[in-house]
């Protein structure tokens, strides 16, 4: 989006740099797959089901085939609506918002936007997508206590007040607030669709408003359920995939419910884009996803067994990979991972126990065991000497980057680590050289993981080698990602090792969320996000003064539209981590294998990846990946 401009329009054609509608609209090609369907399933023909105004894509591909993945467990097929990314606005390669869903949308200063729906745009199941699926959403299911006690999403309320919302006709609905809300638009781009639009002709049906209330209630205690509040949300789920029934505007649709140990999307007829030559993506007829055991995903594809596979692959497993692509036909592709680093560590600001609170809040204290760590030796043992060393930011893609706060304060230098520490006064050691804290106690520090990432686990291991030579130990307690999170909640951990800035490719549109001591989820203030996210009911108020201007720049950046300011408050934020090293970076730039059989085409030989703002694969456009039968590989089907 362009900066500094009060009043903003995006549209097809304008700012897409996607292919104006051809004149040949009349001459779609029909996708093979439908050919055969049996005369109560037969559909009405391409041009009918498509959009007046359809997105058409620069590629050119082949029509057939299915792509087989693999899933660790049933839930998680609820990722396709991640890396298959079709959203109303979404990010395009050069992470500029494009209209998606909508056709239009204007934006006024970010406190008033108006979209504009695509005139004949259709659900799966053939009805229509209009004002009204937003209107559904917005007055039936947002501000409907039984559905959704909690009221609208958090990221539609501005000084805690939602928007006004308007639908103006059959095709276009507008959401006006009093103040900016400059995270509207990046929340509805995300890696998790806000869904603030619903299947309402499918729904109501299950909508004590619409249907009857008792014969509704009657049924949900048929399936064991408390009320038809609790009926409408199982049916209305768009996130976790379990309902085939549930019409979908995604290229592809489920076909079957759990229990299951294969899940198979077929490719919706309704779906709005189309390419140059007139034929309706996505090219790929179904997507497959068997159920695996996560161990086994490498071995898997090292057999020959899958199309695609991404999700649950990581660096450690790229050489066993890589000597099964001659054999069984495959190509690994390497993209960096765009995440402020692999390996991070979270004093705990909140932390119950006092002296390490203390401890914890000591700037010398944070920055002595930054020192303390050889990240160059990291870097050789976990990423191959692949991987970027130093702090936790965002990385050189992103036009906010700052090279000099990658390493400021995160060299190693073990000498100034320790005089730090004797400066703090941790003077005093045992016999075995480790220091002692003032109550007495060894200093060793607890870092608890969820440890899911053998990379983080054996990080540890290395980091409690390069800590004992500044008198400091290091036990390394990983336990499941739930037990963790509670404990950290609750202020019962010291320290947390875990990944770092999820978005480490940030835009000044997108929000600083992650920088801000706003969220529980940060093992770093878990308690300071709850004061935040609970209006003060829980948690504590932020009462470092370096913490609280986080929290000034992150006001700064939501309380205007000016791209300009919001970039210059992303660099203040930046600029304060690296001082203040709340959180410890060490080692960036792992690469994600993704592995893709030979003759599937359509994905860049080199992207970067990330859950956000990539959405996974997702801006690289799934549903334009095709089978190339004259590479010799035959669609599977």
């Amino acid at each position: 989006m362009m900066l500094n401009i009060r009043k903003t329009t995006l549209a097809l054609g304008l700012t897409l740099g996607w292919l104006a509608l051809p004149a040949w609209a009349q001459n779609y090609q029909e996708p093979p797959f439908f050919a055969d369907l049996p005369q109560d399933k037969k559909l009405p023909p391409m041009a009918e089901r498509l959009p007046k105004t359809p997105i058409v894509v620069g590629s050119s591909g082949q029509y057939g085939g299915d792509m087989i993945t693999l899933v660790p467990r049933p839930r998680d097929i609820r990722y396709i609506s991640t890396f298959t990314y079709t959203r109303l606005v979404g990010y395009d390669r050069n992470l500029d918002l494009q209209p998606d869903l909508l056709e239009k949308l204007e934006n006024d200063g970010d406190r008033v936007f108006t979209f504009t729906l695509r005139e004949g745009h259709r659900w799966s199941d053939g009805s229509p997508f209009t004002a009204e699926d937003f209107r559904y959403y917005w007055e039936d299911v947002a501000h409907n206590l039984d559905l959704s006690p909690a009221g609208p999403p958090e990221f539609m309320l501005v000084d805690g007040k939602p928007p006004r919302f308007e639908v103006l006709d059959e095709r276009t609905v507008r959401y006006s607030w009093d103040k900016p809300n400059p995270r509207f638009l990046p929340q509805l781009a995300g890696p998790l669709d806000p869904g603030i639009y619903r299947a309402s002709a499918y729904l109501k049906q299950f909508h004590a408003k619409y249907a009857d209330k008792a014969a509704l209630e009657d049924k949900a205690k048929q399936q064991k359920l408390k009320s038809w509040a609790a009926l409408h949300n199982r049916m209305d789920d768009m996130k976790e995939q379990t309902n085939p029934a549930l019409p979908t505007l995604m290229p592809w649709r489920v076909m079957n419910a759990a229990p299951a140990n294969r899940f198979i999307f077929e490719r919706n007829p309704y779906y709005h884009r189309v390419d140059a030559e007139g034929r309706q993506l996505p090219y790929v007829d179904r997507i497959l996803m068997d159920v695996s055991a996560s161990g086994l995903f490498a071995a898997k594809a090292n057999a020959g067994e899958e199309d695609l596979l991404f999700r649950g692959l990581s660096m450690g497993d790229i050489p066993v990979l890589k000597q099964g692509e001659k054999a069984k036909g495959y190509t690994t592709l390497l993209w960096p991972y765009a995440r402020g680093t692999e390996l991070a560590l979270y004093p705990n600001l909140n932390t119950v126990d006092p002296v390490w609170r203390q401890l914890n809040r000591d700037i010398r204290f944070r920055r002595a065991l930054s020192l303390g760590i050889d990240r160059k030796t990291l870097n050789n043992a976990l990423l191959f000497g692949l991987g970027v060393e130093g702090n936790n930011t965002i990385v050189a893609e992103s036009p906010l980057f700052m090279p000099e706060l990658r390493t400021q304060h995160a060299t190693y230098d073990p000498n100034q680590a320790s005089r730090l520490l004797d400066e703090i006064g941790l003077t005093k050691r045992n016999g075995a050289g480790i220091r002692l804290l003032p109550d007495g106690r060894e200093l060793e520090i607890i870092v608890e993981t969820d440890g899911e990432s053998s990379l983080v686990v054996d990080g540890l291991t290395l980091i409690g080698e390069f800590w004992r030579e500044i008198g400091v130990r290091l036990f390394v307690k990983p336990q499941d990602r739930t037990v963790l999170r509670n404990r950290s909640y609750a202020g019962l951990t010291v320290m947390v090792a875990a990944p770092g800035l999820d978005n480490a490719i940030p835009t000044a549109l997108m929000p600083p969320t992650e920088l801000a001591p706003m969220r529980q989820d940060n093992y770093a203030w878990p308690k300071w996000g709850q004061y935040i996210e609970t209006k003060g009911k829980n948690g504590e108020p932020v009462d470092i003064p370096e913490a609280e201007r986080l929290l000034k720049s992150y006001e700064t950046w939501m309380n205007t539209g000016d791209r300009v300011v919001q970039r210059a408050a992303w660099h203040e934020m930046l600029k304060n981590h690296v001082e203040n090293q709340w959180i410890i970076g060490t080692i960036a730039g792992a690469l994600q294998p993704i592995v893709v059989r030979n003759g599937l085409q359509g994905l860049p030989a080199k992207a970067l990846y990330s859950w956000e703002p990539t959405a996974m694969l997702g801006i690289y456009r799934l549903d334009e990946v095709y089978w190339n039968k004259a590479a010799g590989k035959e669609a599977r089907r």
